[in-house]
């Protein structure tokens, strides 16, 4: 008999403790706590520690240079953008985490990967959703793949079970906090749930070489739904993210172990899926008639793929005495910093006006390098002249009105030049080495004070 006992869990960080606590000692927040029925099998540790029950370690400590070096191979998704932000396709037996808010097309997305993987046996197990409404999804989205197994399934024990059996190449399973194992006498959900039915997974991956696909909700906060313990089990963390009143999607990865965390993929929603967006400059640019006033163009760069963006800034006098800062897709700190260091070195008089500021398609950026693009349109809002045509900024502000150079200048640069814009405003202290494309003319500058005769030329 397994012996039974209780614990208390922190739904926030997954902290256990033997009794009831107020106040969680690891993240500090109160009233987090919830007791649950854990079910121990007093001989499984003892088990899973020796290999065969011999006597034997399952494996011995090696030396760094006798433990031989495999080659990973990367399998390709059928999906450039997903295959971008995993750092050149899925590693054979990782753990992948895809965490979004509802609605934001993390189904979708799953669905089609194990719809469009090439030439991959997949399994995609739903705990959320009937096999006929999964094939209504599949039918509205125009893909057709064979080798796609749908399972309809709660229970770990029978998920494991399928996947020894089918021996699929990828697995998605919809969602996390659906799946439950009969070990633990807690519902579905729980922190004890997840953390052993993520553990249970990890396991099943790294020793049959399948690849699977996790999908986790999130709280109001943002942040993955269950113990932080959950990201840390799992390989690749990544983050679906947009505005549902936008159609464009951003695939942002928070954490991977086989690449790098900065690359992002651009997709569209629309109502056959979501469409891969390899320029994302279409998405973000606006072309209008004439000129307008508070709108600037600038050059982002994101991983090793730059794109430039539309920045929108109005600025009008405040009339309730307290002045209004409202920032869409921006941190309102760095905006209110930016506004400080206008009024301190350029002598406008901001602490009198309100500032919207606002950046085209609902992208939420943290570039520093967009810092000249944010205080180009608030200053051509201010004194409500447009700016030149085909100018666009690319530089970092410090807070004595210095230009600093951002990162990747040399992309930014030939991402402006090959969408034909004639101008770019950089910063002056970049290296004289850096190559300068054809067709494009550079105007460095060094402090914020040179920015409007750079912007506002005369014609």
């Amino acid at each position: 008999m397994a012996k039974v006992k209780k614990a208390y869990f922190c739904k926030n960080c997954g902290y256990d403790a033997p009794k009831w606590l107020g106040r969680c000692p690891s993240c500090g927040e109160w009233n987090t706590f919830t007791e649950e029925i854990i079910a121990r099998d007093s001989g499984s540790n003892t088990a899973a520690a020796w290999a065969g029950g011999n006597g034997e370690p399952a494996a011995r400590p090696q030396r760094v240079s006798e433990i031989s070096e495999s080659e990973h191979r990367r399998i390709d998704l059928g999906n450039g953008e997903v295959n971008r932000v995993l750092g050149g396709g899925l590693v054979p037996g990782s753990l992948v985490l895809l965490g979004g808010e509802p609605g934001i097309g993390k189904s979708t997305l799953s669905l089609q990967i194990a719809l469009t993987a090439n030439g991959l046996r997949t399994l995609y197990v739903s705990g959320e959703e009937s096999a006929e409404q999964i094939r209504m999804r599949a039918a509205r989205i125009g893909i057709g793949n064979e080798e796609c197994l749908i399972y309809p399934e709660t229970l770990l024990e029978n998920i494991v079970a399928q996947i020894r059996e089918q021996k699929p190449d990828l697995v998605v399973i919809d969602s996390i906090q659906t799946i439950y194992t009969e070990l633990i006498d807690s519902s579905a959900g729980s922190v004890s749930q997840i953390r052993e039915c993520a553990a249970t997974l990890l396991k099943c991956a790294k020793t049959s070489g399948t690849s699977i696909f996790i999908i986790g909700h999130i709280t109001k906060d943002g942040t993955i739904a269950g113990p932080k313990v959950l990201e840390h089990i799992v390989d690749v963390v990544l983050q679906f993210e947009g505005d549902n009143n936008y159609t464009y999607r951003i695939l942002r990865g928070i954490k991977n172990r086989f690449g790098a965390t900065f690359e992002i993929g651009v997709f569209e929603m629309l109502d056959a899926g979501l469409r891969e967006v390899d320029n994302p400059s279409e998405i973000l640019l606006t072309h209008y008639d004439e000129p307008l006033s508070g709108i600037s163009v600038g050059a982002s760069a994101d991983g090793i793929r730059p794109y430039l963006i539309e920045v929108q800034a109005l600025v009008s006098g405040a009339a309730y005495g307290t002045p209004q800062r409202s920032a869409t897709g921006y941190d309102v700190r760095r905006m209110n910093m930016l506004l400080a260091v206008l009024e301190k070195r350029l002598g406008m008089k901001m602490f009198q006006k309100d500032v919207f500021l606002n950046f085209a398609g609902g992208f939420r950026v943290a570039d520093p390098g967009l810092d000249l693009a944010v205080v180009s349109a608030v200053i051509s809002s201010y004194y409500d002249r447009p700016i030149a045509e085909g100018t666009c900024c690319a530089g970092e502000i410090g807070l004595s009105g210095e230009v600093r150079p951002a990162p990747r200048t040399e992309q930014r640069v030939s991402e402006a030049a090959r969408l034909g814009f004639r101008r770019i405003v950089v910063s002056g202290y970049m290296t004289k080495s850096a190559r300068r494309p054809h067709g494009i003319e550079i105007i460095p500058i060094q402090h914020i004070g040179q920015l409007p005769k750079a912007l506002f030329v005369e014609e």
